[in-house]
């Protein structure tokens, strides 16, 4: 072959690996978090509390000025196995059933559902003020089983639980280990169910406009999928990474090379 043929066809592979190469890259617009921070500085933070969902876990205690008045109201729990597991801590909690009940000693079943924790305690208080059980009675309500589910490109996929009140979009993601260079940080998928409904909604991490609203404070139960991006879509179709793209091109180069010596 040619000297002339020869360097055509080194020019040719060699444009073709810079083509595949670039075609798989991704600009700093893609992968930079909160691009506009600046324009979203000194804003009021507004929390609102969760309401309680079927297959919750929650933990009631009900006191009173006379504690051993307070006795029957509660369940008999073994301190020290608490202390030692938060899982034994969930077995000793009240399950929330299908139908939105708990089931309190001497009180009996209390619908829960569609109520915050401040509200479902106000309506124990109230029944048991209104029925003669206890004197100003001091009762707390708190979620055992609070976690998050986050799949997709991020470092460690899985479900996640949390006892803070309130956990943000962001901090989910810290718990996965945060998004792989792959993760398309403009397009992650909220999935919600809450009160029988479902919703599915769209977050871009790349701008604050949209801290404001009710998805950037998770739920208990919500679920983040990061999807893949561009770069990532485009080098799984046909392999891995652009990393072995490369390889077979220089592997071929030099084969064609040496034929054609």
């Amino acid at each position: 072959m040619q000297p002339k043929c020869k360097q055509h066809i080194v020019k040719v592979i060699t444009v073709v690996v810079m083509a595949i190469s670039l075609s798989s890259c991704v600009s700093n617009k893609e992968i930079l978090y909160f691009q506009d921070a600046n324009q979203y500085n000194q804003t009021n933070v507004q929390y609102q509390e969760n309401t309680i969902q079927p297959n919750d876990i929650l933990a009631v205690t009900i006191s009173a000025a006379i504690p051993e008045a307070a006795i029957p109201y509660n369940k008999n729990v073994n301190a020290n196995a608490v202390n030692n597991s938060v899982d034994i801590l969930k077995l000793q909690g009240y399950l929330v059933n299908p139908e939105g009940f708990i089931a309190l000693p001497v009180l009996g079943k209390i619908k829960a559902t569609q109520l915050t924790n401040s509200q479902l305690e106000s309506q124990i208080v109230a029944q048991l003020e209104n029925g003669g059980h206890l004197i100003n009675p001091i009762v707390t309500v708190r979620l055992l089983n609070a976690k998050v589910t986050v799949l997709g490109e991020v470092q460690r996929p899985g479900t996640f639980s949390f006892t803070e009140q309130y956990i943000s979009v962001p901090q989910a993601l810290g718990y996965a280990g945060d998004l792989t260079i792959n993760g398309k940080r403009n397009d992650i998928l909220l999935i919600r169910e809450v009160d029988a409904t479902r919703k599915i909604t769209h977050i871009d991490l790349t701008t604050t406009n949209w801290m404001d609203n009710p998805e950037y404070r998770l739920k208990p139960n919500d679920v983040l999928v990061v999807q893949p991006n561009r770069a990532k879509v485009k080098t799984a179709g046909y392999v891995g990474n652009v990393s072995t793209i490369v390889a077979i091109a220089s592997v071929t180069l030099s084969a064609i090379i040496l034929l054609t010596r």
